[in-house]
């Protein structure tokens, strides 16, 4: 896998994430946003998603989407990441197969690892670089 000073599309070259001012804040929402995924999963009765993604697999790509996307800008790029995402999605999947109502699918394994794939495209796009121009702004603003 390339590593951070691999130039961007159009020809920008992306900040490491240890160059971020608040790549500890960053880290920490992305952690908290894995605990959310784990919680959603693991609950007899999670909430109710809005309409707008009422498929189930919806849900899944674009939870674990997201979660390689800001993964993706808020930590080093390494291999390590998109392995982590899809293994903790096969888990969630074991486990839900042991919790009353709830139910473990293949399928969902599938839609939890496309997602993984879309997140690591959309972060090594031009959009890979939003949460580090984010983090600029904010220190601007701090001065």
């Amino acid at each position: 896998m390339a590593d951070e000073s691999t130039p961007a599309p159009l020809g920008k070259v992306r900040p490491a994430a240890s160059e971020l001012h608040f790549r500890r804040l960053w880290q920490g929402i992305g952690w908290l946003m894995v605990a959310v995924v784990v919680w959603l999963s693991v609950t007899p009765h999670p909430p109710q998603p809005p309409s707008l993604l009422t498929w189930d697999k919806a849900q899944h790509l674009t939870a674990y989407a997201g979660l390689m996307y800001w993964f993706r800008q808020a930590f080093a790029a390494h291999w390590r990441w998109p392995v982590f995402l899809i293994t903790l999605g096969v888990v969630l999947e074991l486990l839900q197969s042991m919790i009353p109502l709830r139910n473990g699918d293949l399928v969902d394994v599938v839609a939890n690892s496309l997602g993984v794939g879309i997140g690591l495209a959309l972060g090594r796009s031009p959009l890979g670089g939003l949460l580090a121009a984010a983090d600029a702004r904010i220190a601007r603003l701090g001065r």
